[in-house]
C-alpha cells in the first residue's frame, strides 16, 4: 500500500560530499537520460571524458543531448560494459555517481521474474528473493562477466532492500499491527470469546451462503481502512466459515475483494487523503479553473467506479447462485466433500497456519470476550483517525491564520471553510479531517488496546493466569511471521522497481497518440498492469494520476472534444486509475493487501492468488467494456447506472451458466 516520501537531499544526506549510489542512464539517438536515487534538484556540472559537461537534475531525472555530449561521449557510453565512476557537482554538493549502462526494458524484470517463479515452483519466498536479487543486480550495473557484481548485489538484497523495507515507519507500523491484531485473535480463541461469536452467528449463519453473506457483510461494513479491514474480517469469520466447510480460498477472497474496493470508494476512508491530494495536483495543472473541489470531483467520479461496485456486487452473485466456477469451484468442492478447509496438496508445515487456537478448558464461550476486544479496535481506530486530523488541521490552518488558537475541534470544525471553501458541507469536512490523519498511528494505538482489553478480559474472567495468557499473545505474535517475511520481501522488491523506475518505463512504453474516448479504457489497462508488476495500488495512484489527469482533459479538448465530455473523460480517468489499481493488486502475489488476505483467512497464499485471478479478470473485464461504452455514450450518471446494470446482468448470467454448486455432502 503506501510508499516512501521522497527526500530532499540535504535532509537525507546533510554532508558536503556524498555518493550517489543508484544513477541510471539511459539513451536515443539524440540524447542521454539521467536518473538518480537520491532525487538531487539543482545546476552543476558531470566529467565524462575529462570534459566538464553542464547538467540540470530536476528531481533526480536530467538529460544531456548529443551536441553537448559530442561523439566521442555518446560512444564511451555506447561501449561501456559495466558500471563507471564519474565527478559531479551540484549546487554545493560534490561527489562521485555512478553511470549504468542499462536499458530500461530490464526494469520490469524482477517483478516479472518473482510473480513467474512464484507461480510456477509455488515458493513466494523465494521468489521474492530472486525477484530482489535480479533487481538489485540491475541497479548494481547489470556486468554479467564480473563475479562482484552478482556477489555485491546477493548481499545487498539485505544490507540495502530489506534493510531498506524494514526502515520505514510505515512498515513498521503495518508489522506491529499485524502482529498485535495476531495477539489479540490468539487471546480471544484461547478465552472462548471467538468460539461464543461462532455459536451466536450460528442463529443467522446457518448455511454455508448465509455464512458467506455476514462475511461480505462485515467487509462491507469496516469501511475505513482495508488493513483493519483484511485483519478483522478474515481472523473473526474463519471459524464461521470453517463450521460451514467453506473453503479458506473462498474466504480469502471475500475478505479481500471487500477490503480494498470498499475503501476506495467510501466517502470516509484513510485512502481519501491521497486521492484528494492526488486530484487537487493533478486539476492544478490543467491550466483552466474547476469550479468544484477535490473532494467534489472524487464524489463525482465515483460513477465511473464500475471495478470496486462490480466485484462488490458480483460476490452477492456467487452467493446468491450459490455457485463458483474455475480454481474456486475445485477448491469449494474439496472443502464440501472432504472437509479440508485448506489445501490438502500443500503440507501442513507450508501452511501460514497458527497455532492450536481451540478455547482452554472450561472457557466461558462468552462472544462478549471476543466482540469487545474488536471494537475496541474498530472504535479506536475511528478516534484516533480522528485525533490525528483534528491535530494536523489544527496546524495547517494556524498557517493560514495564526490569530486564532483553534483550541476545539469545534474551531478547528468551523475553521475548515479557510481550506475547503464555504460551500464544502459536512461530507467534504469529515473527509477532509479522515484525509489529514495518520491512519498508521490510530491502527498502532487500537490494536495495541485491543490486545490490552483482550488480556483483561481474558484474566478478570478469570479463563487464564496471566502466564499462560502471555503466553497465547505470544504464540498470536508468532503465528504472523511467515506472512510477515513475505510482506518485507515484497516491500524490498518494490524499492528495486522504484529504484529501476518499472512504473515509469511501462506508462511510457504503452503511451502514445490515442482517441480521447478510449483514453479510460487505455488507462485502465495500464494502471492493473502497474499495480500487477509492483504490487502498489499506491504507487500506481501516485505514478499516473500526476499524469493522466491533466493529459486526459488536454487531449481531449485538443480533439475537439466540448468541454463538459472533456470533463467527463477526466472523471472516468481519476475513477479508473483508482479502480485500475485494486484490480492490479488483487491479482499479484507480491501485493501486500493480498498477503494479508491469506495471513488473515489461514490460507495457503498462491492458493489464494490462483482462485482469485479468474474472478477478478472477470470483472475487470466488464469493469474495462462499461467505462468505455460509458464514455463512448456521452457519460452522465444516468448512462453510467445503465452501463453498470449492463454488467451486473451479464456477470449475473455468466455465473448462472457456467457456475456449479459446489460440494454433493452438505446442503448449501
Amino acid at each position: 500500500m503506501n510508499g516512501q516520501d521522497t527526500t530532499k537531499l540535504n535532509q537525507l544526506l546533510p554532508v558536503s560530499k556524498v555518493e550517489i549510489k543508484n544513477f541510471v542512464v539511459s539513451q536515443d539517438n539524440n540524447e542521454i537520460k539521467i536518473s538518480t536515487i537520491p532525487s538531487i534538484s539543482g545546476q552543476g556540472t558531470i566529467s565524462l571524458n575529462g570534459e566538464d559537461i553542464n547538467l540540470t537534475l530536476n528531481n533526480g531525472k536530467s538529460s544531456i543531448s548529443k551536441n553537448d555530449l559530442g561523439d566521442n561521449g555518446l560512444k564511451f557510453i555506447k561501449s561501456a560494459s559495466h558500471q563507471k565512476l564519474f565527478h559531479y557537482s551540484v549546487d554545493e554538493y560534490t561527489g562521485s555517481l555512478r553511470i549504468k549502462n542499462i536499458p530500461l526494458w530490464l526494469s520490469i524484470l524482477p517483478p516479472i521474474l518473482a510473480i513467474v517463479i512464484a507461480l510456477i515452483f509455488k515458493e513466494v519466498i523465494l521468489a521474492l528473493f530472486i525477484g530482489i536479487w535480479s533487481g538489485a543486480f540491475i541497479a548494481g550495473g547489470f556486468d554479467l562477466t564480473h563475479i562482484g557484481g552478482w556477489i555485491s548485489s546477493f548481499l545487498n538484497v539485505l544490507v540495502e532492500y530489506i534493510l531498506g523495507a524494514l526502515n520505514d515507519a510505515d512498515h513498521l507500523s503495518v508489522i506491529i499491527f499485524s502482529m498485535l491484531i495476531g495477539g489479540m485473535v490468539a487471546l480471544i480463541s484461547k478465552n472462548g470469546g471467538m468460539q461464543g461469536v461462532v455459536n451466536s452467528l450460528s442463529k443467522y449463519a446457518t448455511t454455508p451462503k448465509s455464512a458467506q453473506f455476514i462475511t461480505w457483510l462485515m467487509g462491507v461494513a469496516i469501511f475505513f481502512d482495508d488493513y483493519a479491514n483484511t485483519l478483522i474480517v478474515g481472523n473473526t469469520m474463519r471459524s464461521v466459515t470453517d463450521k460451514f466447510k467453506i473453503s479458506r480460498e473462498k474466504l480469502a477472497y471475500i475478505v479481500d475483494s471487500t477490503a480494498a474496493p470498499v475503501s476506495a470508494i467510501a466517502f470516509i476512508t484513510t485512502w481519501i487523503g491521497a486521492e484528494l491530494g492526488y486530484i487537487d495536483d493533478g486539476i492544478s495543472k490543467l491550466g483552466v479553473e474547476i469550479n468544484a473541489t477535490p473532494y467534489a470531483i472524487f464524489l463525482d467520479s465515483l460513477k465511473y467506479s464500475f471495478y470496486p461496485i462490480l466485484t462488490l456486487i458480483f460476490i452477492l452473485i456467487l452467493i446468491h447462485h450459490k455457485k463458483d466456477f474455475g480454481p474456486m469451484l475445485k477448491a469449494e468442492n474439496r472443502a464440501r466433500t472432504t472437509g479440508k478447509v485448506s489445501s490438502a496438496s500443500t503440507s501442513a508445515e507450508d501452511e501460514p497456519d497458527m497455532e492450536d487456537l481451540t478455547p482452554v478448558a472450561n472457557a466461558p464461550m462468552n462472544p462478549l470476550h471476543a466482540l469487545l476486544p474488536v471494537l475496541t479496535v474498530i472504535i479506536v481506530t475511528i478516534i484516533g483517525l480522528l485525533v490525528t486530523g483534528f491535530d494536523s488541521l489544527r496546524g495547517d490552518l494556524f498557517a493560514i491564520n495564526n490569530s486564532s488558537a483553534y483550541d476545539s475541534w469545534g474551531e478547528i470544525w468551523n475553521g475548515l471553510a479557510l481550506i475547503l471553501g464555504e460551500n464544502s458541507g459536512l461530507f467534504g469536512k469529515l473527509g477532509a479531517v479522515i484525509g489529514a490523519s495518520n491512519s498508521y498511528v490510530a491502527l498502532l494505538w487500537s490494536s495495541l488496546l485491543g490486545v490490552v482489553v483482550a488480556l483483561i478480559i481474558t484474566t478478570t474472567s478469570r479463563t487464564m493466569k496471566i502466564i499462560d495468557a502471555s503466553h497465547w499473545m505470544v504464540a498470536g505474535f508468532k503465528s504472523m511471521m511467515p506472512a510477515l517475511i513475505i510482506l518485507t520481501l515484497a516491500w524490498a522488491l518494490a524499492i528495486t522497481t522504484n529504484q529501476l523506475h518499472t512504473a515509469d518505463y511501462i506508462s511510457a512504453a504503452l503511451s502514445g497518440n490515442l482517441n480521447p474516448i478510449l483514453l479510460p479504457g487505455v488507462i485502465f489497462i495500464l494502471a492493473a498492469f502497474i499495480a500487477f508488476s509492483t504490487g502498489s495500488s499506491w504507487s500506481t495512484m501516485a505514478i499516473l494520476y500526476p499524469i493522466a489527469i491533466p493529459t486526459s482533459y488536454a487531449v481531449s479538448l485538443a480533439a475537439g472534444i466540448s468541454p463538459e465530455l472533456s470533463y467527463e473523460i477526466m472523471l472516468a480517468v481519476i475513477a479508473t486509475v483508482l479502480a485500475a489499481s485494486v484490480l492490479g493488486d488483487h491479482i499479484s502475489p507480491i501485493s501486500d493487501t493480498t498477503i494479508l488476505s491469506s495471513l488473515a483467512s489461514d490460507c495457503n497464499h498462491l492458493d489464494h492468488v490462483k482462485t482469485q485471478f479468474p474472478y477478478a479478470i472477470l470483472v475487470g473485464t466488464f469493469s474495462l467494456i462499461g467505462i468505455t461504452l460509458a464514455i463512448f455514450m456521452g457519460g452522465g450518471f444516468i448512462i453510467c447506472f445503465v452501463c453498470l446494470v449492463l454488467c451486473i446482468l451479464a456477470l449475473f448470467f455468466i455465473v448462472k451458466v457456467i457456475g456449479k454448486e459446489p460440494g454433493i455432502q452438505s446442503s448449501y
